[in-house]
């Protein structure tokens, strides 16, 4: 067995030390957030601050979900999440399928505009949503959010499953369609099955964009009760002040149905990631 030179093993090291430390700086934030959660307000203001907690509370989170309609905002975000998820997912799989599989004039053309569509910034198209919204009566609507996030996640969605759909076998959808299967059939019976990994990348973006965004949402939304999370905790923060406790715990709360998500998709995910999701 070879052995590896110094030079190799420096680099390695090198390698390991860099992501390890890109991962202390990404997590410690996130630790001393959950830290402080936990915390009584005496204990959150006191020097030098301890990052395990002498007594631990779970008051924080208790207030939190039952003050200032949080429970109201949780279940919007949901609702606004999910639903924009499946159909962000279903339309933008039939579209990578079509530009995958079939041709048609314009093709290439119209695969280019998406791409274009990439390139700009979602701040330069509020303003033209805004007055859509206006002329639709989508204003202070759930469901003018989720069709402008649907409608904002799509390129990218479909330009992902592009890449991975044209990886896989023609000769399997060639052996249905000698079966008696129809295009319709080989997509929900196959290439959903197949696609797993690409799927999964693609929802845990598209909900993390979802579940996140802010901008939209403060332009379109003025009632109170149709608030999202990202501006009930904003109002929250600015209702509570400095009672970072409290803040933190409502901000917890909000992060943990991300990471639910993630964890169930985490091995489709990571096999996404390496095998193609973003090929092409």
């Amino acid at each position: 067995m070879k052995r590896p030179t110094p030079q190799k093993i420096i680099s390695t090291s090198l390698r390991y030390l860099i992501v390890t430390l890109g991962a202390v700086i990404m997590l410690v934030p996130f630790v001393w957030m959950v830290s402080t959660a936990f915390k009584e307000y005496a204990y959150v203001i006191e020097f030098p601050p301890r990052l395990i907690p002498e007594h631990p509370s779970v008051q924080n989170f208790i207030d939190s979900w039952t003050t200032s309609n949080f429970q109201l905002y949780f279940k919007n975000s949901m609702l606004v999440g999910l639903s924009s998820l499946v159909l962000s997912v279903l339309i933008s799989s039939l579209t990578a399928y079509a530009f995958a599989r079939f041709e048609f004039p314009g093709k290439e053309v119209l695969f280019y505009l998406i791409l274009l569509v990439l390139m700009v910034p979602n701040l330069i198209s509020i303003i033209p949503q805004f007055f859509l919204a206006k002329a639709f009566n989508l204003r202070n609507s759930l469901v003018g959010l989720v069709l402008f996030y649907v409608a904002g996640s799509i390129p990218l969605n479909t330009f992902l499953l592009r890449g991975f759909f044209e990886s896989l076998p023609k000769e399997l959808e060639e052996a249905m369609l000698i079966d008696g299967g129809n295009f319709f059939t080989i997509f929900i019976r196959m290439v959903l099955p197949l696609s797993k990994p690409a799927l999964a990348t693609v929802s845990i973006f598209s909900m993390l964009g979802f579940w996140d965004e802010y901008v939209q949402a403060l332009t379109f939304i003025d009632l109170p009760a149709k608030r999202t999370l990202p501006i009930a905790i904003a109002s929250f923060q600015a209702q509570h002040g400095t009672d970072w406790g409290l803040v933190f715990a409502a901000a917890l709360i909000a992060v943990i149905p991300v990471i639910l998500i993630y964890i169930s998709m985490q091995r489709y995910f990571t096999s996404g990631l390496t095998t193609g999701a973003f090929k092409g």
